[in-house]
């Protein structure tokens, strides 16, 4: 289990960061959470798609990754094949917590047992003088950054469940002569878009919703890219 610690200048005086090459962390992760903000890019890539919360009952959207559980269809190369890369992969090994004390405030905290972590080879998180170094700085800009476009598109989500407009959908997909069923994923559902009235689409397009409604829909178009990598993944096992 990956140990998740508050970082600490005294106790992670000497941390170093390395970049990510091979994605590892993520290798058994077949979806991935992402914001609004990076549908435009994301949509070039991957099915976007949204999945709901048991405990909470509220919808994230995620990209997939893979067709069936634990597949990650991108991670274990060299380098990512692909386009683009969800930030919340890009992270890693740095996250955002609340404080104990205070659950309002948020901590910047560390996987510790992560590989990207050294004490001889990458950037340093704090200066000698024990003051934050200008990589540690930057990442901590982008956590925070990626913490403000959650909220907005949790309330994207919740906006979009109050209209109704989310349904469930489950997929059959062949591939080299195997039937998969893919099943607890969401959608938008285009037909209750089209039936809204003036004035609650009105204030889709006020709010800036438009945009990603569309964009996810236009997303599933990349279930071909999966099943073709998919497709291609199979094969060179069955070549090794």
């Amino acid at each position: 289990m990956s140990s998740l610690a508050l970082l600490d200048k005294n106790k992670h005086a000497d941390v170093h960061l390395n970049p990510i090459t091979d994605f590892k962390h993520v290798e058994f992760q077949h979806m991935a959470p992402v914001v609004v903000h990076e549908f435009p890019n994301a949509a070039a890539e991957f099915p976007i798609v949204f999945i709901k919360h048991e405990n909470t009952g509220e919808y994230q959207p995620v990209v997939m990754l893979g067709l069936k559980s634990k597949q990650n269809l991108y991670a274990g190369k060299s380098q990512w094949p692909g386009i683009y890369v969800p930030a919340a992969i890009t992270h890693y090994p740095l996250a955002l917590v609340p404080s104990q004390e205070d659950e309002n405030k948020l901590l910047v905290a560390i996987v510790e047992d992560s590989d990207l972590v050294s004490k001889e080879s990458g950037q340093r998180l704090f200066n000698e003088d024990g003051t934050e170094s200008e990589a540690l700085a930057k990442r901590k800009e982008a956590l925070v950054t990626q913490f403000e476009y959650t909220q907005i598109t949790r309330a994207f989500c919740k906006t979009l469940a109050e209209l109704d407009l989310f349904k469930a959908q489950d997929f059959t997909l062949e591939t080299n002569g195997e039937k998969r069923n893919i099943t607890g994923i969401n959608m938008i559902d285009e037909k209750k878009l089209n039936e809204l009235s003036d004035e609650q689409f009105a204030d889709l397009r006020k709010r800036g919703f438009l945009g990603p409604i569309f964009t996810q829909l236009g997303s599933m178009h990349q279930m071909h890219r999966l099943i073709a990598k998919s497709m291609e993944a199979e094969k060179a096992t069955a070549e090794a």
